[in-house]
């Protein structure tokens, strides 16, 4: 008998992402270039995850020059670092096993201590308790470990998550790979790509007799969407989960970034906690956030925490035996999320340089969203809505339809055809549509902001040049 056949059956169904084929095709791409192959460019530019620093945004000083200190605690002897960083480089060893960075992680107790002080800062001075924080290897596996505890692989019918359309890749292979279904529910494009709980009604109706469903997933700022939550939303979505019984999964890694000139960041948390009881009391929910996105963008380092809410003290037992087991979280990533959560204060030695740094990649985000809609609305066939926050454009493209059939000769979704073009012809990868959800017969693209703005408008010049051209190839 073959192996193959013994393998998870939702392991064995889970899809190829084309952005995976598009990304190695990239690097073909990149060798070809330094083994002297002449293209019409001469370096490829890479804007389809939402990693700011492979994009060219470049780090922090502040959390680099505490990361080398930690890694060579000689560095403290010298007067080369700043003071502050020296102190804080000394404290954050001394919680560590060994007092070395290569230890594993300590009990986490005082990293755990500190988030919940963020939180409560964060959201008004609304109450935070540590034991109800539990760190991570990054709100990914947060999110997928939370989804363990509510989904129950032997039911029937089988467990359902109502999912956003458009959401990241991620979220939606890890409810499939642990065999619960996702109940699509749209954003209305049209108006903004808002959340409309009429739409959460439609698609709850339509998971009878499908499935059952136990949650819904919300991402605000939106991924790769782009908006922001008001307040008037959130409740609509706090009440709907309380009547219907649902638990609440909240993404909110984007929480800094938020750009839009009458847009606010709120925690799902806060806006809870205001309504007051009987809601505030009784609504379920895991808020998720990550030292990867926004402008910190420590993707490498991967650390993230998850904040349980109105769980039943049996399940949180259930929760802390399973992170306890399972989350080993890299000691770096532990640093950077402290220093995201505790950066530099005015009258620290480091606090000039740090502001500097991040109103220059704040400012330059915001010209990017700017320039990047502004230029994508006016190339024909293109509509993008207005960013409001997040890290990503995710325009619409309506194709020709010679276009449309071309991409179904080859075996391809339009979009990732257009990207694939895209890639070989401009040196330009990032992602198709398709990837995150869309309604039937609309097709999207979506790229990186987080990036600088000569690589933004490089990116906007190649992308204007192929698009009329492959306009006039397809009409």
């Amino acid at each position: 008998m073959s192996v193959l056949k013994e393998i998870n059956p939702n392991v064995k169904n889970l899809k190829q992402l084309a952005s995976v084929v598009l990304a190695r095709e990239a690097s073909q791409i990149n060798e070809e270039l330094r083994e002297g192959v002449r293209k019409p460019y001469k370096e490829v530019i890479d804007v389809s995850s939402g990693d700011p620093h492979r994009a060219g945004v470049k780090p922090l000083s502040f959390v680099r020059q505490v990361l080398a200190a930690c890694t060579y605690p000689q560095l403290m002897d010298s007067t080369r670092l700043p003071v502050d960083v020296r102190q804080r480089a000394q404290r954050l060893l001394g919680e560590c096993e060994g007092g070395s960075v290569g230890s594993y992680s300590a009990d986490g107790s005082q990293l755990v201590s500190r988030i919940s002080e963020f939180i409560k800062r964060r959201d008004g001075g609304i109450p935070s308790k540590p034991e109800n924080i539990y760190v991570s290897p990054g709100s990914e596996w947060s999110f997928t470990s939370i989804l363990k505890l509510l989904v129950n692989s032997k039911a029937s019918p089988r467990t359902g998550v109502l999912t956003p359309v458009p959401c990241q890749s991620t979220a939606i292979m890890s409810i499939a790979l642990l065999g619960a279904a996702v109940v699509p529910y749209h954003l209305n494009e049209e108006q903004g790509w808002e959340l409309q709980v009429e739409e959460l009604h439609r698609a709850l109706e339509s998971a009878k007799g499908v499935c059952n469903p136990v949650a819904l997933y919300v991402i605000n700022p939106g991924n790769p969407s782009g908006h922001v939550q008001s307040r008037k939303s959130m409740q609509d979505v706090i009440r709907f989960v309380s009547e219907k019984r649902l638990f609440l999964l909240a993404d909110e890694v984007y929480q800094d970034c938020v750009y839009g000139e009458k847009s606010e960041f709120l925690s799902y948390k806060r806006v809870l906690s205001e309504m007051g009881p009987p809601l505030s009391d009784t609504v379920e929910l895991a808020s998720f956030h990550s030292a990867s996105q926004g402008f910190l963008g420590e993707c490498g380092l991967r650390c993230g925490y998850v904040e349980l809410v109105n769980l039943d003290p049996p399940v949180m037992t259930y929760g802390y035996k399973m992170f306890s087991m399972e989350s080993s979280v890299p000691v770096f990533g532990e640093i950077a999320l402290d220093l995201m959560m505790n950066p530099p204060q005015p009258g620290d030695p480091s606090y000039p340089l740090y502001k500097e740094e991040i109103e220059n990649i704040r400012s330059t985000v915001v010209q990017n969203v700017k320039r990047a809609v502004e230029v994508v609305n006016s190339l024909p066939g293109f509509c993008c809505q207005p960013v409001q926050g997040g890290g990503f454009l995710f325009p619409r493209l309506y194709f020709p339809p010679k276009a449309i059939q071309k991409a179904k000769e080859a075996g391809m979704q339009p979009d990732t055809f257009y990207c694939a073009r895209l890639l070989q012809q401009a040196g330009v990868l990032i992602g198709p549509g398709c990837e995150n959800g869309q309604k039937e017969g609309s097709h999207h693209l979506r790229f990186s902001i987080m990036t600088s703005e000569k690589t933004m408008e490089e990116l906007l010049r190649r992308l204007t040049c192929f698009h009329s051209q492959f306009m006039k190839d397809f009409s």
